[in-house]
């Protein structure tokens, strides 16, 4: 069984930083590619960052965060962050770490087939 579980979210203002990290555990797990999806109270899940360790490391963004948001990851250690600056009420939300299985679309959830059971962030205005 494989379990990915986030730590770091709260309650910050308009304007500040946070960051959250997760940490993939479990049987034998080797995932190509990390990332972070979130979901706010009556809205669909959306794609927020990703990281692939295919080739190099590569890390794509939605738009709605490039430039404020920055993922990283150490791949031996299963491990990923989302570091979060300028942070706006909009990005209010649950923040889920992922783990894709195969070569899908990074940008797409149905790539990954493991999921952590995310940590709130609130951003008050």
């Amino acid at each position: 069984q494989v379990q990915l579980v986030e730590s770091g979210g709260g309650l910050v203002q308009a304007g500040d930083s946070l960051r959250v990290s997760c940490r993939a555990s479990g049987r034998t797990f080797s995932s190509n590619a990390m990332g972070w999806f979130r979901q706010a109270p009556g809205k669909e899940r959306e794609f927020v960052a990703g990281i692939s360790w295919i080739g190099g490391t590569h890390t794509y963004y939605a738009p709605s965060v490039k430039g404020r948001f920055t993922i990283s990851g150490d791949h031996a250690k299963n491990t990923v962050y989302l570091q979060m600056n300028s942070l706006k009420p909009e990005d209010t939300a649950v923040y889920h770490c992922t783990a894709r299985d195969g070569l899908g679309y990074i940008m797409n959830p149905s790539a990954h087939k493991f999921w952590g059971q995310g940590t709130q962030v609130t951003v008050s205005s």
